[in-house]
């Protein structure tokens, strides 16, 4: 899947209001991993009459569709990123909630080799480590 998050609510047929679009452009241009408070914040400041329930039902409606994968960081929140970014796993900050992104092909190729000892093709995943940044000496 590849595409503006706006291009590919238009390709499942979904019908874009003015609200939807602003909220979904949001989405576009967030570099983190938004909860729906924050993108209500965000969204609001472009549009005020954007209403919180608006900012849930549409977060809603695009992680039914495949549009956004939904994460749950330990945090009590669910936080949001595209559906259709290249494959990456997650650090989260334990004491600040940072969310880091990285891929590592080491790990990745002992997931592959588990999977295949225990007699599975490996067809996805996801990977989270929960940490603590190390106090400096």
């Amino acid at each position: 899947m590849t595409g503006t998050i706006l291009s590919r609510c238009e390709d499942k047929g979904l019908r874009m209001t003015d609200q939807r679009r602003t909220i979904a452009s949001v989405l576009e241009e967030s570099l983190d991993h938004p909860d729906v408070e924050e993108l209500y914040r965000r969204a609001s400041s472009i549009d005020a009459k954007i209403s919180l329930a608006t900012v849930y039902r549409t977060v809603k409606l695009f992680e039914e569709t495949g549009i956004l994968d939904k994460h749950e960081f330990g945090d009590g929140r669910a936080r949001y990123e595209t559906a259709d970014r290249e494959h990456h796993d997650h650090l989260i900050d334990i004491e600040t909630g940072e969310v880091i992104e990285f891929v590592d092909a080491e790990i990745e190729h002992l997931q592959e080799k588990i999977a295949q000892k225990l007699g599975f093709d490996l067809i996805g995943h996801r990977l989270e480590l929960y940490g603590r940044r190390k106090k400096k000496s």
